[in-house]
């Protein structure tokens, strides 16, 4: 049986020289490759007490929907700003160059409901933590963050200290 780093293709010098781009795609596009993935995320929250799952635009989705299919919990995206239909909270966090903004609807998570968050990638953790903070706004609990990929030299993890968080895969580099 394959691991899942063995079906995860890296692209180097991408998007730019020196850089080693880890392809989520190619776990997706063999039906082996998504079961190992989505079935090692599922593992991560053993023993997890929760009540929904978050997933971020656009590859939590495609893993979170899954794993809250399989364990029978709700799902709530969380989406770029100007994405969703009703009334929303959102958080904006910094970029390498700018900023940007994620929201949710402001029923989606109730007060004091157990939250796991899915992403497929941590790299600097911007992301994830506004997430993390939208979801305390809203009264909840973050009680798990979970990634099918992580890239600690990003120190991604820095911005996650007060959380659990687990990844599926670690690479060393960015």
């Amino acid at each position: 049986m394959k691991k899942i780093e063995e079906y995860v293709r890296s692209i180097p010098d991408f998007p730019e020289e020196g850089i080693i781009f880890r392809d989520v795609t190619s776990v997706l596009q063999d039906a082996d490759g998504l079961k190992l993935a989505i079935d090692s995320l599922i593992k991560l929250l053993d023993g997890v007490q929760f009540d929904v799952i978050v997933g971020t635009e656009s590859r939590g989705f495609i893993f979170g929907v899954p794993i809250a299919y399989a364990l029978g919990k709700p799902f709530v995206p969380a989406r770029k700003k100007g994405k969703l239909p009703c009334e929303t909270i959102s958080v904006s966090y910094d970029l390498e160059y700018g900023s940007a903004e994620v929201e949710m609807h402001k029923d989606a998570i109730l007060p004091g409901q157990k939250v796991v968050l899915v992403d497929d990638l941590i790299a600097t953790g911007g992301t994830i933590e506004a997430c993390a903070r939208m979801v305390e706004k809203l009264g909840g609990e973050v009680v798990k963050i979970i990634f099918l990929m992580e890239l600690a030299g990003l120190k991604g993890r820095d911005k996650l200290k007060k959380y659990d968080v687990a990844s599926v895969i670690t690479y060393e580099g960015k």
